[in-house]
């Protein structure tokens, strides 16, 4: 059960005063009865909710795909600079969206902003190995001494200890890197290394949710509820079909 102005709020259309001022207008509308008490508590999922003659729909939780553009900040809000939620409409700010995990601010990809705040946890915590796959540009080709080193769990300079990883070369001056875990600027560190310093780093995938090569850079959109349940899939140790 919950305050029917916080339902409102939740929707993303209105900011809690105007949720209030509309509540007791008489214009909210609860299973056809008129509600003018924006306090009064009700079932979000079982209610029929109307707003000035229109059906809204709720939804406990929101869940984004963003191709993060390099040269913005992965945070919530910045006095100076430009961040992944300025990118957002007001609506889905107002939902409680956040970024999942950090990208730098010139690391570009595939970026999960919810307000699911479980899965959010899951998805990053060591405890349930998520895969995440990056591709990088280095100066230097990895070899087979940088892929055995990733493989074996490496030690950085500052002591840090890093779980078995993936290193795959590709062509000259590029591999993918698959982590389970985040560190704080891991594959920067893990390639700088083995003395192949990352030039440009984009992520591709989380668990089996893929980039869509069709997004474009600063660009997002809502998951499905299919890709939703893959992401929950991850975080159970199913990471193997890409949705």
């Amino acid at each position: 059960m919950q305050r029917l102005d916080k339902v409102l709020v939740e929707t993303g259309r209105w900011s809690r005063k105007e949720a209030k001022e509309l509540i007791r207008r008489g214009q909210v509308l609860v299973n056809g009865v008129v509600i003018r008490q924006p306090e009064r508590k009700i079932e979000p999922e079982a209610a029929a909710l109307t707003v000035r003659g229109e059906q809204i729909s709720w939804n406990r939780y929101c869940y984004l795909m963003m191709n993060k553009p390099a040269g913005v900040l992965t945070a919530t809000k910045d006095r100076e600079q430009k961040t992944v939620l300025d990118l957002l409409p007001t609506a889905l700010r107002r939902q409680g969206v956040v970024p999942v995990g950090r990208l730098d601010k010139d690391t570009e990809g595939l970026l999960l902003l919810t307000n699911d705040g479980v899965l959010a946890h899951q998805l990053l915590s060591p405890r349930y190995r998520v895969k995440k796959c990056y591709l990088v540009a280095t100066d230097g080709t990895v070899d087979q001494e940088d892929v055995t080193a990733f493989r074996g769990g490496m030690v950085l300079r500052d002591g840090t200890q890093c779980l078995p990883a993936e290193l795959e070369a590709l062509e000259a001056g590029y591999c993918l890197v698959t982590l389970r875990e985040g560190k704080y600027h891991q594959v920067k560190r893990m390639l700088a290394a083995c003395g192949k310093p990352v030039r440009a780093l984009k992520r591709l995938s989380i668990g089996a949710l893929k980039l869509d090569d069709t997004l474009e850079a600063g660009h997002w959109r809502e998951l499905t509820e299919e890709k939703v349940r893959g992401l929950k899939k991850a975080v159970q140790g199913d990471q193997t079909e890409q949705i």
